[in-house]
């Protein structure tokens, strides 16, 4: 300390110029730490959900980059959007300093945020996620929204004052409401899969070349995580599908039937399942030959899917037997999904189905719903094949409880 005291006294200018290189190289330790801590904890887990959490809390940690908001938008090529994945921030003043506040009394690094994760249900809850979830842009669409140009032109930028006048009415920003924004793609293979917005609506804090260069640090990072976990999941998807419907095979049913199961109890919600066989499927099989009887079980599959809801678990059993889970549904409002998918069959033109002995092609379908028909895996299944037999036996087409 004498030392520094002393070579300011005798050489001011060289002593200026040595702070400022030990102020640099601690500015670029300290984020070589961050991206280093963000980067280690994506490749812990190759669950989506939970990389995009992370990546966010990297963006948004006061020991990471430290934006106050950050939302996370990635590209379905299949469906042709640009969807709304997640965001985190604060909404009010009031709540950031609350957030800040109690960071820096439980003395929270990185890895503690990061940790955070599986309680984070009032960061899924907010109304900033909510309404991140609910944007979709066609990646296609007549007018060039900042989101479509973003994905087309692949190039970070820098919205503030004039520049971001002109987007003014641009669906993101009407959300966002805010005055200097950072937007950022994600990238793997040179292709842009996803997209980074972060800005300081509450601190109203200038965004500077050094955030912007980190933000694309991070975000290279990110696309690369992203794609290993889509990578992932269509191995996960390839792994527990049956290769003639495209549905979840039955191995894949047992085991979501546990853990929607688990859930279930767990926060006391209730569950249904139904069992539905194709009426007298051997007849047409047997009379048509197999490769008829493949292109059935693949129209009714998709009818299935299709009259299903997204939170549905549509499966196929075996044979000519499928399964659905149905999630927070009691069975009241399993009846009535079991009765639209019965009727969507039935109304359903088959080929040659004239040769059935009703002129059609029908399902019967069995319900069975926790916890008043069973508690247990083995016990759900039993009942609600014991509802579907009565149902065949009762003159088919019909839904049984």
């Amino acid at each position: 300390m004498e030392e520094l005291t002393k070579l300011k006294e005798d050489h001011p200018t060289l002593a200026e110029e040595l702070s400022r290189i030990k102020e640099e190289l601690n500015r670029a330790k300290s984020e070589l730490s961050v991206l280093y801590e963000t980067s280690n904890a994506m490749r812990t887990t190759l669950k989506l959900e939970e990389i995009l959490y992370i990546i966010l809390t990297g963006v948004t940690a006061h020991v990471g980059l430290g934006f106050n908001r950050a939302v996370l938008f990635l590209i379905n090529e299949k469906e042709g959007m640009i969807e709304g994945k997640m965001g985190i921030g604060p909404e009010t003043g009031e709540e950031a300093n609350k957030i800040w506040r109690h960071i820096e009394m439980q003395q929270m690094d990185l890895e503690d945020l990061i940790n955070n994760y599986k309680s984070s249900e009032k960061m899924i809850e907010s109304q900033f996620n909510q309404q991140i979830m609910n944007i979709k842009i066609p990646l296609r669409s007549n007018s060039e929204s900042l989101l479509t140009m973003e994905v087309m032109d692949g190039m970070p930028l820098h919205l503030k004052g004039e520049t971001i006048e002109n987007y003014r009415k641009d669906p993101i920003l009407s959300i966002l409401k805010t005055d200097e924004i950072a937007v950022v793609p994600m990238k793997a293979k040179d292709k842009v899969n996803g997209i980074i917005l972060a800005d300081n609506l509450i601190t109203r804090k200038p965004i500077t070349k050094d955030d912007m260069r980190l933000l694309i640090m991070l975000a290279n990072e990110a696309g690369l995580a992203i794609e290993n976990s889509r990578l992932y999941e269509q191995t996960v998807i390839k792994a527990h599908s049956d290769s003639l419907t495209g549905l979840w095979n039955h191995g894949y049913f047992q085991y979501m039937l546990q853990t929607e199961l688990e859930r279930t109890k767990a926060i006391n919600i209730p569950l249904s399942i139904v069992m539905i066989d194709i009426d007298d499927f051997k007849k047409y099989n047997d009379t048509l030959g197999h490769q008829a009887g493949d292109q059935i079980l693949k129209d009714v599959a998709k009818l299935l899917r299709d009259y299903s809801r997204k939170m549905d678990w549509v499966c196929r059993y075996g044979g000519e037997e499928f399964s659905i889970i149905l999630p927070q549904t009691n069975k009241k409002e399993a009846i009535m999904i079991a009765e639209r998918l019965r009727e969507a069959v039935e109304k359903h033109h088959f080929i040659q189905e004239d040769i059935m002995p009703q002129k059609k092609l029908t399902v019967s379908i069995g319900i069975a719903t926790f916890p008043e028909n069973g508690k247990t895996n083995s016990e759900l299944i039993a009942y609600s094949d014991k509802c579907l037999y009565e149902a065949k036996k009762q003159g088919k087409n019909q839904t049984w409880t």
